[in-house]
């Protein structure tokens, strides 16, 4: 076992990855921004090394500081968290090179799998049809009219390297196809430095659906069911629970079949996604996000099995504790974020506890919450028998939760499990738009 982690990320993740260190009796480093000096993460790890000013290209996408600042502190390994250089395979290569352990499946997977083009040709390979759309990269207009004409309008242009709603447009119909391809590349290049586009048919109000796997790198996969993040707002989910309402027993089969056959294939190493569409009793391949995701807490209540965890121990070891194959679930787990609306300082902090009750967060009384980065702040997971009691069980605990000085979505998230289309569990993506509006 490694008895040093370096983890290349901020924030409520990092803490998150500090507490399983601790168990496992790694120790941590913590890097930082200087504007991130005080942040929970630092405070918690064994050591912290400042690694750049407040830009995050300069600090936490700066990955020659953080594979330098590994080195000089003795550690063995990185774990890149989520969001930033998590799914860089150049950095993933660049930490092997180093003779350090990357925390994550194989460079040349992330490479594949983060191509959203070529993952959609490796997913038909295991029957787990894509969206009906383009074989490949999309660049003209020409081509595009062609497919649009096949798929039927509306559809949309992704972003290949693309993910939060970047480099994404909704086109219904031929007159706006031109203007929408040049944006989305343009929103693309920009984002991800990868102008690449491909077009899909737009189905509108489908369920957001995922399965969380686990790897050891041999061939063997653990699948931890599924989850439901249809509670979207602009592409960015506010919501999640698992199991998902919309999923039926038949349909989760092919899922778990199509997801185990694909992740065996490529010895899929640590924990990943797999995310689909369903529309009615169909479901559509949509992509893989080859990392830990920030709504694994609701798999990790409904199966017992610390994510994290497994995450170190495939990619170190090459084992899983967890088994080969469906693993079993019970019980219901939802998941709130809690956004911040604008930066301040933290005056005051209630959190929520009792039983099946989960707050994860790098929030502490006196803590400034800064404009340079994302704006999620913590999330409330909830853990009971069933989806009515955990949906009382989350509006018991926002209402506990107490976050004074920093503006947040908090009354909005209690609304949100209040509305009669959510109790039903009968609700697409399109459901935060359908209540709010764009607002």
């Amino acid at each position: 076992m490694i008895k040093k982690l370096l983890i290349a990320n901020r924030g409520e993740i990092a803490v998150r990855i500090i507490r399983t260190c601790k168990e496992m009796n790694i120790e941590t480093v913590a890097v930082y921004s200087t504007a991130d000096k005080d942040n929970l993460h630092v405070r918690m790890a064994d050591k912290a090394v400042c690694i750049g000013p407040a830009p995050s290209a300069k600090s936490y996408l700066n990955a020659q500081a953080i594979i330098t600042a590994a080195l000089l502190t003795g550690a063995e390994a990185i774990h890149p968290g989520v969001g930033f250089l998590s799914e860089n395979a150049d950095f993933a290569r660049d930490v092997e090179k180093a003779g350090l352990i990357w925390i994550g499946p194989e460079p040349d997977t992330i490479q594949m799998l983060g191509d959203k083009v070529q993952a959609r040709m490796t997913a038909e390979k295991y029957k787990l049809n894509p969206t009906p759309g383009s074989q490949g990269a999309v660049t003209n207009e020409n081509e595009a009219k062609k497919i649009a004409e096949v798929c039927g309008f509306p559809v949309i242009i992704k972003a290949a390297s693309g993910g939060g709603g970047k480099g994404m447009r909704i086109v219904h119909n031929a007159e706006a196809l031109a203007s929408n391809l040049q944006i989305a590349s343009t929103e693309a290049q920009a984002n991800f430095a990868d102008s690449t586009v491909y077009i899909e048919k737009y189905i509108e109000n489908p369920r957001h659906v995922e399965l969380q796997v686990v790897g050891d790198g041999k061939g063997g996969v653990a699948i931890l069911g599924e989850r439901d993040c249809s509670v979207q707002k602009n592409h960015q989910k506010l919501i999640e629970e698992s199991p998902s309402p919309a999923v039926t027993n038949e349909m989760r089969k092919k899922m778990y079949e199509g997801a185990y056959n694909l992740f065996s294939a490529l010895k899929y190493r640590g924990a990943g996604t797999i995310e689909f569409l369903v529309s009615g009793k169909n479901f559509y391949f949509m992509e893989v996000n080859a990392r830990v995701q920030v709504e694994h807490p609701v798999s990790e209540f409904v199966s017992g099995v610390d994510i994290i965890r497994e995450q170190i121990l495939s990619c170190t070891q090459n084992i899983m504790t967890c088994k080969d194959g469906e693993n079993k679930i019970s019980g219901w787990s939802i998941e709130a974020r809690i956004n911040a609306k604008a930066p301040g300082t933290v005056t005051r902090l209630e959190v929520p506890g009792g039983m099946g009750v989960r707050f994860d967060s790098f929030l502490y009384n006196g803590y400034k919450v800064l404009p340079h980065y994302d704006s999620m702040v913590a999330k409330v997971i909830v853990y009971d028998d069933t989806r009515d009691k955990a949906i009382k069980k989350m509006l018991r605990s926002l209402d506990e939760l107490v976050i004074e000085g920093v503006p947040t979505n908090l009354e909005q998230q209690k609304e949100i499990l209040q509305n009669k289309k959510f109790v039903s569990g009968n609700f697409g993506t399109s459901f935060y738009v359908e209540v709010y509006g764009d607002k």
